[in-house]
């Protein structure tokens, strides 16, 4: 009985990853979007430089 609720308790933190949701949650797209509202609001108040954009560019392309 010990073994295996040991066992268990030592398998239990690798599955978790596993069965997380892939799909985004209402509260977390609604997130996003504020999120992109503040950082365009902060553009428009101080211009971002051309090596920002270009870093952005990247960041973009490469899914971050």
């Amino acid at each position: 009985m010990r073994h295996r609720l040991l066992l268990a308790f030592c398998i239990f933190p690798f599955f978790v990853p596993l069965v997380s949701c892939e799909k985004k949650g209402p509260a977390e797209r609604t997130g996003e979007k504020l999120d992109k509202a503040v950082e365009e609001v902060k553009d428009a108040v101080d211009p971002k430089g051309p090596a920002e954009k270009a870093g952005e560019k990247v960041d973009k392309a490469l899914g971050k």
